[in-house]
């Protein structure tokens, strides 16, 4: 189940609705969160839920193991969580990639390991995060270890950010878990930001996603027209799929009385790499400075720590996104860039006009997508032959026409606009006014009203980080 699904939309959501707002009592309400919660993430694959509920309760003992204790036995409680949850997300994640890659080092002795063929849990990335940051912050005593198992079960496994994110602090909504209100303004501000998600999935990112997957994955030896249109697609798709989530995610969280991290600023109108990362995924690059790189070290260190810290981190970054040397080349293909600004380039950027600076911060996350996307080490280099114009460069393959159709245009002209380009909100939607409100409601009633008729269609494609 996704939330761009007919289930979801005509089904569960209402029906949560209706049972969470007739409920008075805020226990009642964190029950049927908890309870629909665990529902919507057994749709899935229902066994891998029984692994969600035994991560949630030993990191439940583990915490007040940790909150309880002084010392050593403190520390040693702080080892064993982490060790636990990183063990957790390395057996599911990354045991195939390993053993793959120690036959390739076995071929010459002619040995062979079978390939354990695990099925990946939905949202472990996220939830084993959510349990490290719980723990340290509990050991730094940044927080006190909940008592009620019920309020760290909902912080958990409450299904807007359950499967994908973003990634939730537990200091940023503990007082949320047992005190919150909703009011109609705050609900009708949610469904506005859900809404808004929606269209971003449904009209943005599924229209050309079919053009970026005919380009990736049935053309070979594309030409540079072929690879630019089909890396520009992605460009968008991967933006306005993960951003719509995420808005769809915090809007959700608004409607039920929490408030969640905004995971997005416009990333594509960054001046630099370092900025791109200030603005995409926050949640996750803010994470990672706070558990990983200053626990490293950070800059604390000397100029060659700090860069290779930043460098390192980026790698894990690439890593935590999936278990393959694509993703790794490209968290060091990032981590790169962000040493190279940090070490010299940065402070020449900012000299330099902003359409300069914005160009190549576009050029090198396209280039850096190319890595993401692509299937396999040889998918990726043949869609950089397209790009460096190898293949040629204006003929056209069947896959470009099937896949760039008018409805995938538009699409692509609406992303550019919104995603490339720091823009004002119009006028007649700026105030509280009657004709600004009017118009705002209008303009939601007809976005919904279109995400209905694409969702009922059966057009859609899942989210790209439910993969992760």
């Amino acid at each position: 189940m996704t939330f761009a699904s007919i289930e979801f939309l005509f089904y569960f959501f209402p029906l949560f609705l209706l049972l969470y707002f007739t409920a008075k009592d805020l226990k009642v309400r964190n029950f049927i969160l908890v309870v629909f919660s665990l529902v919507f993430y057994s749709v899935g694959y229902t066994p891998h839920l029984l692994l969600l509920l035994v991560s949630i309760y030993v990191n439940y003992r583990l915490a007040l193991a940790i909150d309880e204790r002084e010392g050593w036995p403190r520390q040693k409680m702080l080892i064993i969580g982490v060790t636990a949850n990183a063990l957790l997300l390395g057996v599911f994640k990354y045991t195939g990639f390993l053993v793959d890659n120690l036959n390739v080092l076995l071929e010459p002795a002619h040995l062979h390991i079978p390939v354990p063929r695990i099925s990946l849990p939905l949202g472990i990335s996220f939830y084993s995060f959510h349990a490290i940051s719980y723990l340290a912050d509990i050991y730094k005593r940044r927080v006190r270890a909940n008592r009620s198992f019920a309020e760290f079960t909902l912080y958990m496994c409450m299904f807007p950010q359950l499967v994908a994110g973003p990634i939730v602090r537990y200091s940023s909504v503990a007082r949320q878990l047992g005190d919150r209100r909703t009011t109609w303004g705050r609900f009708s501000a949610g469904m506005r930001l859900f809404v808004i998600g929606l269209a971003w999935k449904v009209l943005i990112a599924d229209e050309v996603a079919g053009l970026a997957d005919a380009i990736f994955d049935s053309t070979t030896d594309p030409t540079f027209v072929e690879a630019l249109a089909g890396v520009f697609a992605y460009t968008i798709q991967i933006y306005f799929d993960f951003g719509g989530y995420s808005a769809m995610a915090v809007g959700l969280g608004v409607m039920v009385g929490f408030t969640l991290p905004r995971n997005f600023r416009l990333p594509y109108a960054a001046l630099s790499v370092t900025d791109f990362w200030r603005r995409w995924h926050m949640s996750l690059s803010s994470w990672l400075r706070d558990y990983v790189y200053i626990t490293m070290g950070g800059n604390r260190r000397g100029k060659a720590r700090t860069y290779f810290n930043l460098w390192a981190v980026f790698l894990l970054c690439g890593l935590w996104h999936g278990a393959s040397w694509n993703f790794v080349i490209w968290g060091a293909y990032h981590g790169f860039f962000l040493v190279l600004e940090r070490a010299w380039l940065g402070r020449h950027l900012k000299k330099l006009p902003s359409g300069f600076s914005h160009l190549y911060t576009v050029v090198v996350v396209m280039f850096g997508w190319v890595w993401f996307r692509a299937e396999t080490f040889t998918g990726a280099i043949d869609i950089f032959k397209g790009l460096l114009g190898f293949n040629g460069f204006h003929d056209q393959s069947l896959a470009l026409g099937f896949g760039l159709h008018p409805l995938s245009i538009a699409a692509l002209i609406v992303g550019t606009v919104i995603g490339f380009w720091r823009w004002k909100r119009p006028a007649i939607l700026k105030g509280d006014g009657l004709v600004a409100t009017g118009t705002d409601y209008a303009m939601i009633v007809v976005l919904m009203l279109l995400c209905a008729l694409w969702v009922g269609g059966g057009s859609g494609t899942p989210f790209l980080y439910y993969r992760f």
